[in-house]
């Protein structure tokens, strides 16, 4: 029986074509800077984001930590949303080792924060309070559904963080999945930001990794504190290895993962028990909610699993679906037949 893993695009596994360059790729010593492969990883995911420079990382979370630090130093605060990742999923770690203060507004369902909201939560120049110094926003949105913030939005951002002399920061994860959804090329929602974080990890199906972009004094720092976290690695050829592949092949790919969501979505909203904001589904994350006469979350969960359907619950009565590489059509009509089994 084939499982059919829609717990997140954290699962894919690398294609044959990364297996081959991981197998071949040049190496060198990444923390001594002669790595050729990191070497060149990075400079197409600075000219892919429009910066002039970047650093590959072990992880989606660091590479967001290295981005705060870089911008802040200890008593600093940042703007950023109540369901951002980097305030609920990563651990306080900006806090925790770096010290810096997160000042939470409330995202919009569509993933914003408010333009006066963010305006009115900058601090005056006063001993009393932290000094604010970052905005940070996150890019598809993950609990509010996936959804894009668009190029018109970033812009207003951005010109408010210029105004007020302070930095922006994107974790753009999945950025990817939004430059494809809005039929943009990515560099329209970066062109305003100071920096922008993004993952090879997930829809891009490499086995790890992220790389952090943004001006190279910046990425020198950025360098300095990834190394003090313990996140210099040597040979890391073998993972930028497939991160270029993945960047050079498997970006225009994502829109199959949206057209799977968009289907999984609709065939969701037709099975009684269950409720979902169809308006909500932009790109490659379906959530949706069990009605009181629907069965427990235990249940279908168990019913679920046993026919090899896999999926999360992230809150009562409440779970997220996420195609990627490796889910088909196919794949999509046997999970909806399944949880309509199971539901009742």
């Amino acid at each position: 029986m084939k499982t059919i893993d829609l717990r997140s695009d954290t699962v894919t596994l690398p294609t044959e074509a990364m297996y081959e360059a991981m197998r071949t790729a040049p190496l060198g010593d990444d923390v001594l800077g002669d790595d050729p492969t990191v070497i060149k990883l990075e400079r197409l995911a600075a000219e892919r984001m429009g910066k002039e420079a970047a650093l590959l990382t072990p992880s989606g979370t660091m590479a967001n930590l290295i981005g705060v630090l870089t911008h802040c130093g200890r008593g600093d605060e940042v703007i950023l949303g109540d369901k951002s990742h980097t305030f609920v999923y990563e651990a306080g770690g900006i806090s925790a080792y770096g010290g810096v203060h997160p000042h939470t507004l409330p995202n919009q369902p569509d993933g914003t924060l408010g333009i006066e909201q963010v305006e009115a939560a900058i601090r005056p120049n006063d001993v009393h309070f932290p000094r604010t110094r970052l905005i940070c926003l996150e890019n598809t949105h993950n609990k509010c559904g996936g959804v894009v913030l668009n190029p018109a939005y970033l812009e207003a951002v951005g010109t408010l963080t210029r105004r007020y002399g302070l930095k922006f920061h994107i974790d753009g994860a999945r950025i990817f999945n939004a430059s494809v959804a809005l039929g943009v090329d990515v560099r329209q929602l970066t062109c305003w930001c100071d920096s922008v974080a993004f993952c090879l990890s997930k829809g891009l199906c490499c086995p790890l990794g992220s790389v952090l972009c943004g001006p190279a004094d910046y990425i020198v720092q950025a360098r300095r504190i990834r190394k003090g976290l313990g996140g210099g690695m040597r040979q890391a050829g073998i993972i930028a290895a497939a991160g270029i592949v993945a960047l050079e092949t498997m970006v225009d790919r994502l829109a199959e993962d949206h057209a799977n969501a968009a289907l999984l979505a609709r065939g969701l909203s037709e099975i009684d028990g269950i409720d979902i904001n169809l308006n909500t589904v932009k790109t490659n994350m379906v959530y949706f909610s069990c009605k009181p006469n629907a069965a427990s979350d235990e249940a279908l969960l168990e019913r679920t699993a046993a026919r090899g359907v896999l999926f999360l619950q992230i809150a009562p009565r409440r779970f997220r679906l996420v195609a990627h590489h490796g889910i088909d059509a196919d794949d999509i009509c046997q999970t909806l037949q399944i949880i309509a089994d199971s539901i009742a």
